[in-house]
């Protein structure tokens, strides 16, 4: 298997854009008939991933170490829809037939060898992976809404009560489906640390034109059924180190480092916290009341609320004073506290915040490999 030949074709490939996925989609349902119901009817998002899944597996194909743990937990993420090992072959068979079509005269027999050897390797992985996970782990958890909280018009706070235990670490995320959209999955962090009862929080803003968020924050009621799929992510405390903690949290980015604040509330001699907490407007700092509380109970957690826009809006406005919130961009109120080349960092929130911000923790001489992130992206709607 040459990889850059590989590289190469795959780049004159996805140049064709849109239409590849189409092509691909549409030569599988035509050939497996019985394949499409495993899809969500609306397919633009589902049409996206395979191009990102495609062009992530390709720039790897030739650091192993780096491709094989994506190309493990995609095959344990495709559990939750019922894909088996019969259905690879199907798949594989519409892939090269995708390929061969948009390579035009740069097909040849050498390119169609290159493929088949890869994709045999990411099946290889991804079944294996997928077997492996099988043995300890269902395919999804079912869960019992039994709380509902909305805090704006477009941000809601839901407690699930899992049919069986959940093992998670705090700052990881499960993806979550909900009857009324099926097969379309959609990542959401937990909210706080495991409990004795097994409930677990997500906090989930309104994305427009999303499929599930608009239906998580409108209409999720209590009594209703979500299925939650298996804990992802390395946004995660490292409990083996002895610094002090920054948490920096945009929006809704905020649960996974709730989370993990009620994690380090539990060690007996917790680190120094600095909590910073932000929105566009005051009334987007939806969580602002509890973690005040949280920072006038423990001596060693400072909250910051900072605040992009202009101040205004409804909600939390009476609950803050003037000087209780600071204005302007987030990562510049994180610098202006500074130094933080002492701690260790965590990052999660929009894109372009959470750029930002690793970018002035870098400048301030906070080292990479103490950065933990995860930004929001099409995943989360």
């Amino acid at each position: 298997m040459d990889a850059q030949r590989l590289k190469d074709s795959f780049e004159r490939v996805a140049g064709q854009g849109d239409a590849v996925p189409l092509f691909f989609y549409s030569d599988l349902f035509v050939r497996n008939p019985h394949l499409r119901d495993m899809f969500p009817v609306g397919m633009s998002g589902q049409r996206d991933k395979l191009l990102r899944a495609l062009g992530h597996i390709v720039a790897r194909v030739d650091d192993l170490p780096a491709l094989v743990p994506f190309l493990q937990q995609l095959g344990r993420d495709h559990r939750r829809f019922g894909i088996v090992a019969e259905h690879y072959p199907h798949v594989g068979a519409s892939l090269i037939a995708t390929l061969r079509h948009f390579a035009g005269d740069g097909w040849t027999d050498d390119v169609e060898s290159d493929w088949n050897a890869a994709y045999s390797l990411v099946a290889k992985v991804m079944l294996e992976a997928a077997d492996e996970n099988a043995l300890t782990s269902p395919a999804w958890w079912n869960g019992l809404v039994v709380a509902v909280e909305r805090r704006r018009f477009d941000i809601a706070v839901l407690r699930v009560q899992p049919d069986r235990p959940l093992p998670y670490l705090p700052g990881q995320s499960v993806a979550l489906e909900v009857p009324s959209r099926l097969r379309h999955w959609r990542y959401y962090s937990m909210a706080n640390a495991p409990r004795p009862d097994h409930t677990v929080d997500f906090h989930v803003r309104l994305v427009d034109g999303g499929p599930v968020s608009p239906v998580l924050v409108r209409a999720t009621e209590t009594g209703d059924r979500i299925r939650m799929g298996a804990p992802v992510g390395t946004l995660t405390l490292d409990e083996e180190s002895p610094r002090d903690v920054l948490l920096v949290a945009g929006s809704t980015g905020l649960a996974p480092l709730k989370a993990i604040l009620e994690q380090i509330a539990r060690r007996p001699v917790p680190p120094r916290v600095h909590l910073f907490f932000g929105a566009r407007t005051r009334d987007g700092l939806y969580d602002l009341e509890h973690l005040t509380k949280l920072a006038g109970e423990f001596p060693w957690l400072t909250v910051v609320p900072a605040v992009s826009d202009e101040p205004g809006g409804h909600g939390f406005s009476a609950f803050l004073q003037s000087g209780d919130v600071e204005y302007g961009g987030l990562s510049d109120i994180v610098a202006r506290h500074g130094p933080w080349d002492g701690r260790d960092a965590y990052v999660c929130g929009p894109s372009a915040m959470v750029g930002h911000t690793v970018e002035q923790l870098a400048r301030l001489g906070v080292a990479r490999d103490r950065i933990r992130l995860e930004t929001f992206a099409d995943a989360q709607r």
